[in-house]
């Protein structure tokens, strides 16, 4: 039995709202909602399409990290490894990548693909490692 919900659409600041339809648990539809004046029932490639990885098995649940040795390489391996591990590890490499170029090419590697959430708490690290240079990916 297929649900319906409506949701504000995540990938940019516009407002958009979508109607998700979802069976079993996973998402096989969006379409624009018609009296949302933000965007009259029309949605972008993202709001429209951009929802398979939701319920995709290819979603990773554990973080990887490029091992040789048993220690991190760009050479590596992907390997399993904890939470704790791979944020240690993250945070190493932006504080190398500040220290070496400045905090202004840190944002310039930030790239993901992003919701309002995600910017938002990008933004508040970025602005912590000395850069007001932020962006996002909702341009297509």
């Amino acid at each position: 039995m297929a649900n319906k919900g409506k949701v504000i659409c995540p990938y940019c600041g516009t407002g958009c709202q979508i109607e998700l339809t979802a069976e079993d648990n996973y998402i096989k539809s969006a379409t624009g909602v018609s009296d949302n004046p933000v965007n009259q029932g029309c949605l972008c490639l993202k709001g429209y399409y951009g929802w398979n990885y939701v319920g995709s098995r290819d979603r990773l649940t554990t973080p990887l990290i490029r091992k040789k040795n048993g220690k991190f390489s760009k050479d590596g391996d992907l390997v399993e490894a904890s939470w704790d591990e791979a944020l240690d590890l993250v945070a190493k490499k932006m504080l190398e990548v500040k220290e070496k170029y400045g905090a202004d090419a840190i944002a310039g590697n930030y790239s993901a693909r992003c919701t309002h959430e995600d910017n938002y708490v990008a933004q508040k690290l970025l602005r912590i490692l000395g850069t007001n240079n932020i962006d996002h990916c909702a341009r297509i």
